[in-house]
This record gives C-alpha cells, structure tokens and sequence, in this order.
C-alpha cells in the first residue's frame, strides 16, 4: 500500500496541525473549567495520537521498524499520560499552575510549550514513517543498532516506570514529614525517571535512524532521518536546563536548608547521590568535585551554597543559627 501525502512529504506539517489542533481542545476546557488533571493527560496522548496517525498514513505498515518505533513511543506516552493523571487524581490540583491558571496569556504559555514538546520528541518517528522515507527499501529488523535500541528502551522503561512508583508509595508513605526519597533507585541517582526518560528517546531514534546509518536511504530523506535527533535533544535540553533539574535541585535544597527540614539528611543524600546517570553511591562521595562538575553533570547551576544562596543571609536575626549549621553543611555539599 502506498504512503499517503499529507501537506508535505515528511508529515512535519500535518503532525504540527493536528498537535496544536489538540492541544488547544484541552487548553480550551482546562481554562473555561480551572481543571488541571487534563494536562499532562493531553501532552502524553499527543504522542500516542501522532504515532497511530503517521503508522497508518505510512506504506510501511507492515515494516517492523516503523511498527516498533511507533509502538515504543505510544507505549511511553501511554505509560506516562496514565501515570500523571493517576497522580493528580489523588493530589486534586497541579501546584505548577497555582500563577497562571486564571490568566489566559500565561496558561496557555505552557500550552504552547507543550505544543512544541510533542512535535519535536515525535520527530524520529514522524520521519521514518514519512513518504520521503517509506519510498526506499529498508534493512530488515534486527540489525545490532535495532537490538540496541531495544535493549535501551526497555531499561529506560524500566527505570522511569518503577521510580515513578517508588516516589509515589514513598511520598503516600510519608507524607510531608520531610522524609528524604533515596530508597531504590533513588539511591543510585537522584532523578532516575529523568535518566530513563532519555534514554527512552534516545533509542527510538537510534531504531529510526537505521535505514540512514545503513546507507538504504539517501539526499533528503538520509538528512531528514538525521535530523530528527533534535527531538531527544530537545528533551534532554528541556530536563536539564528548563524544566527539570533547575526547577527541582537548588531550590529544592534551599527550601530543606531554609526550613530545617531534615537538611543534614538531605546534604548527605546530594553528597553521596548521583544528579543523573546512576553510580553506586558509596564511589560517588568519594569521586573528586571536577569528575562530578564534567563528567556526572553535575554543573554549577545545580548545586547549592547556603552562604551565596540562602535568604536566611538577609535576616540577622538568623545567622547566629545560620552559622552554627554552615561549616559541616557546606563542607558536604562543596565535596
């Protein structure tokens, strides 16, 4: 059967369209109705939608790499919409939202962003299953590049699926005791869902890329495959730089040091903790600071000093207690 041309020949502006076309739907009830619990439900279905709606336009429905690459994506936009929703279900309301969620400008920001996150994470798999792809022969499934995308997506599968578990039966456990979160994988890294969420994306386009790497498609369509790394770089860029680790790390800590909240505890956790890519904590304490700064990413921005960061500096009426909790705090978190 033939691929079906849509718009253009890579699905690019038909992906587009439909993602603002449904995004805006959910937009339009979540702001009549002040209902948080659509939006991460409308942003992980996206990816389930795209993936159906380009597998099918495709003449390649019955090549086992575009059915895997689809597959992989609907199952993780699945796992991860059904997962979010189950948890604001029980929350009752998204904190993130608390300044926006009346103004129009500001809500439908997130939207838009979220727009954008779908369209470029989808990208490997909108296009391989283009026409301008679809149109060469492909290596048949199960080159070792497919085998390792294999095994790579089910680790990262793995790991986000179960550490989303773990935080969630440990923060219903204890509340907000200010209890620290290092059981499981959390002992081995300190965002594991995130590590596995890229991981995730990095092995699709991996599979997806194949047909390129193995000289079966070549001119547009080979740099167009290529390309499509944008998409787990763009992921990648957006935990790490925007709304991932800097949202949680620094001011994570400057809330536990600010409140008192178990903050010896929480310093040895970030002391002994890998940021991202899973190590065995017993080595990583141990591990010189430029190894952690390069080579674990664990960069400046991340890490924080309570004499250059706390608030409690501007209050005097702190800093007798400041300074008697500051030597051994600082001397873990600095190592």
């Amino acid at each position: 059967m033939a691929a079906v041309h849509v718009l253009d020949d890579y699905y690019l502006a038909i992906t587009l369209l439909i993602t603002i076309a449904y995004q805006l739907f959910f937009f339009s009830i979540a702001f009549s109705f002040k209902f948080d619990k659509l939006t991460d439900f409308a942003g992980g279905t996206n990816f389930v939608v795209l993936a159906i709606i380009t597998l099918a336009f495709s003449g390649n429905r019955d090549n086992a790499r575009n059915i895997v690459v689809s597959v992989f994506i609907m199952l993780w936009g699945a796992r991860l919409s059904g997962f979010l929703l189950f948890r604001i279900l029980k929350t009752g309301k998204d904190d993130r939202f608390d300044d926006k969620r009346d103004k129009f400008w500001s809500f439908l920001g997130f939207w838009v962003f979220q727009m954008l996150w779908v369209w470029t994470v989808s990208l490997p798999v909108t296009i391989l299953n283009s026409p301008n792809v679809t149109r060469f022969n492909q290596p048949e499934f199960g080159t070792g590049r497919d085998i390792a995308g294999v095994i790579l997506f089910s680790i990262g599968l793995v790991m986000e699926s179960v550490s989303d578990i773990q935080k969630y039966r440990f923060r219903t456990a204890h509340g907000s005791d200010g209890a620290v979160c290092s059981v499981g994988l959390f002992s081995w890294t300190r965002h594991p869902n995130y590590f596995g969420e890229i991981i995730i994306q990095f092995s699709i386009f991996m599979i997806a890329v194949s047909p390129a790497a193995d000289g079966y498609v070549h001119g547009g369509a080979y740099a167009a495959l290529y390309a499509s790394i944008l998409g787990p770089f763009f992921l990648t860029a957006l935990l790490m730089f925007l709304s991932g680790l800097p949202l949680q790390e620094r001011p994570g800590a400057k809330k536990r040091y600010e409140k008192g909240n178990r903050w010896p505890e929480y310093a040895r956790w970030l002391h002994r903790t890998s940021i991202l890519i899973p190590f065995p904590p017993q080595l990583y304490e141990k591990m010189p600071v430029f190894l952690k700064r390069t080579v674990f990413l664990e960069f400046p921005i991340y890490v924080f000093d309570p004499a250059k960061h706390s608030d409690q500096n501007k209050n005097p009426s702190s800093a007798a207690e400041e300074g008697q909790t500051r030597s051994s705090d600082e001397a873990g978190l600095r190592s």
